[in-house]
């Protein structure tokens, strides 16, 4: 095998690897096993047609597609094992050589690591932060555990009022025709919640139990679903159950039932404390923000586009994890907020862009201060790993790899770079 890496413009490369004929004519044999038992000749069994014949009947391009998906995936990591490119973006396959008894040759168009020219990255001025708990805040979070542990009771003796939940069923109809997706049977609507259409839950406001209610309600021009933008609309809504809910009082007991502390005015400056070591780390991840961008914004590099695609991907695949954890799909996303993948992947780029160019001139500075990170600061954090994980520090040990560890030295070194750059900021 051979490799030759043509440079181009923008921090792309052209890698073009050379395979020999005889590893190709392997890759081929391999083809075949793979195929052949799905292949059938009159006067052979099925699985048992020579490979020669295959070839004489059909010609030997018959098994050159999977020939490639065999030998390239390899080829291409064994020639990058072997060379000093910092590649960082996945590679653009075209194959310009596939001929039996000849060597295969293919390209791989990639991105390469860029350099980067740092400029200032210390004294770098940032706003001064002033952090500060209210007492409204404070009251705003015990309310908020207030609602979390209040109970709800039915109510028969009064009509529906703002904040009660309603148990309702109802119908949709526009134009007089029911619409698909406008039913629904033993609905808990919270009322003041808005999470129902227009003025829906304002109109069940003073209604009895057991009331029939017609709502009429216009759906939004932005709405998901396009047979109903703009639309106006009637539901038919039978109000079956009511209920309000009882919130405790704030008192010593309800300290004793949400916290470890004995009196409510513990709990409460507990809350506080929070509420302040909260604002705290906020303010810390606002101020490391703004002087790695500043950073950023005074260097100079050249990212190259397929990178920015590379990360883009990641942070959507990334996104679709966190919403698939929430019980959400991508397509139902999609489907609410109107966009689709072309058009999410265009929104996540200016966010990758600078995702990519925090994270090199951080890599710049950790080089430029010589900074490194040992075997105990690999220890160290797997050891916070474990007990994050609830793992044994030892089994983990074993289950984390040499390439893993290097990783995790370039992000320790990275995290001492970024404290090394707040450090020696100054606040205006």
């Amino acid at each position: 095998m051979s490799l030759q890496v043509e440079k181009q413009e923008k921090n792309m490369a052209k890698l073009t690897i050379e395979v020999s004929a005889e590893e190709f004519d392997q890759a081929m044999d391999k083809a075949y096993r793979k195929n052949k038992s799905k292949m059938s000749v009159p006067g052979f069994r099925k699985g048992k047609v020579p490979r020669q014949m295959l070839e004489k009947m059909y010609g030997p391009a018959i098994f050159y597609e999977d020939a490639a998906n065999i030998i390239i995936p390899d080829a291409y990591a064994k020639e990058l094992e072997n060379s000093d490119l910092d590649i960082v973006s996945r590679p653009e396959i075209d194959v310009t050589q596939i001929e039996k008894g000849k060597p295969f040759i293919f390209t791989a168009t990639v991105a390469l690591k860029p350099e980067v020219e740092l400029g200032q990255y210390t004294g770098i001025e940032v706003e001064k932060s002033v952090v500060e708990v209210t007492e409204e805040e404070v009251n705003a979070e015990l309310e908020k555990v207030r609602e979390q542990n209040s109970r709800t009771i039915p109510v028969e003796d009064r009509p529906v009022k703002d904040g009660d939940i309603a148990v309702i069923d109802y119908e949709g109809f526009v134009d007089g025709v029911a619409f698909e997706g406008g039913k629904g049977e033993n609905h808990n609507l919270t009322i003041g919640s808005h999470s129902f259409i227009d003025t829906f839950e304002e109109q069940l406001i003073g209604k009895s139990l057991n009331e029939e209610v017609e709502v009429n309600v216009t759906f939004p021009e932005e709405y998901h679903a396009e047979e109903l933008k703009g639309k106006p609309a009637m539901f038919k809504v039978v109000i079956k159950e009511i209920k309000e809910k009882e919130l405790p009082d704030l008192d010593d007991d309800f300290a004793q039932d949400v916290s470890e502390f004995d009196t409510f005015a513990e709990y409460k400056e507990d809350v506080k404390a929070k509420l302040t070591a909260t604002k705290e780390n906020e303010a810390k991840n606002k101020k490391e923000e703004a002087v790695v961008n500043a950073i950023a914004q005074g260097a100079k590099m050249e990212i190259p586009e397929a990178m920015i695609e590379t990360q883009a991907v990641q942070m959507t695949d990334d996104f679709a994890r966190r919403m698939q954890s929430q019980g959400l799909s991508m397509e139902q996303y999609f489907q609410f907020t109107g966009l689709d993948a072309q058009k999410f992947m265009e929104q996540m780029k200016p966010q990758a862009e600078q995702r990519i160019k925090n994270r090199l001139v951080l890599e710049a500075v950790a080089k430029a201060e010589n900074m490194t990170a040992s075997d105990e600061d690999v220890d160290k954090e797997i050891e916070n790993m474990a007990s994050m994980y609830q793992m044994e520090v030892d089994k983990l040990k074993e289950l984390v790899s040499d390439e893993e560890k290097e990783q995790m030295k370039q992000d320790i070194c990275v995290q001492k770079a970024v404290e090394f750059v707040v450090d020696k900021a100054v606040e205006k």
